[in-house]
């Protein structure tokens, strides 16, 4: 009897917290979008947002994945994870563009680049997502087609059935950063130019290591050394592709 309680009255706890987390994020969208001011900081940002010229879309997608991640704990397949990279990731890297007054051209290579990150991501956490919020973004379907279930994530060390299912993952984000490669060269802007070939060069790294690391039980962050080799490596790149490019702009024109 005293067990039944507890756990009722966990359950109580639980769901009250999950409702007031939504009101919250309920009364930063209304003020985000305007239709409120009663939230200080969401507020502040719909008036800088008019003030400059840029859309509130972004922000409000990115609520949209924070009340995701309050009532969802698990992605039936692809697609629905996909589809929570495009309101999680995708709008960080749109509104940096715009604030850069980028060319919405650059939203294809960008989205591309932006949910390689956040598959990566949850890549590499997979075992604390799982211990500690229970909540699950590798696809079920990838699972129960390697003869899993979530509890495969509570082991110390990756089976073979899941290291393929992590696998086939970081093989879909290498994908993804193939597409985003020519971000670098579609940005205007110099030093953001830069900054997206540093995080491509990061990505493609971490992608390959998830490749032959398990991430239940070894690390695939990098080391400060290990990143600032690899800075080293995409500024030696980012600067010999700009100039071939300017090379290429001063050309003349070949005779008709």
């Amino acid at each position: 009897m005293r067990r039944n309680r507890f756990i009722s009255r966990a359950r109580h706890n639980a769901d009250a917290e999950t409702l007031a987390k939504l009101a919250l994020l309920e009364d930063m969208r209304a003020n985000v979008a305007g239709d409120a001011n009663d939230a200080p900081a969401a507020a502040a940002l719909h008036t800088v947002l008019a003030q400059r010229g840029l859309s509130n879309e972004h922000a409000l997608d990115l609520l949209t994945a924070f009340r995701q991640d309050v009532t969802k704990l698990r992605y039936a397949n692809w697609n629905e994870l996909f589809d929570y990279c495009r309101h999680s990731a995708m709008p960080v890297g749109r509104f940096v563009l715009d604030v850069h007054g980028e060319s919405r051209n650059t939203w294809p290579a960008n989205d591309s680049l932006c949910a390689a990150l956040q598959i990566i991501n949850h890549l590499q956490d997979c075992a604390k997502d799982f211990r500690q919020l229970d909540r699950v973004y590798i696809p079920m379907d990838m699972l129960e087609r390697a003869g899993l279930s979530p509890l495969a994530l509570a082991k110390d060390k990756s089976s073979l059935a899941l290291r393929g299912v992590i696998v086939e993952l970081a093989g879909r984000a290498q994908g993804l950063l193939e597409e985003a490669r020519p971000l670098s060269r579609q940005v205007r802007d110099r030093r953001l130019g830069l900054e997206v070939s540093i995080i491509q060069t990061l990505a493609e790294d971490l992608a390959r290591r998830l490749l032959s690391h398990d991430p239940l039980c070894e690390r695939v962050h990098h080391t400060r050394g290990e990143a600032a080799g690899l800075i080293f490596r995409s500024l030696r790149r980012f600067a010999s592709a700009r100039l071939a490019s300017k090379r290429t702009d001063n050309e003349p024109d070949s005779a008709p």
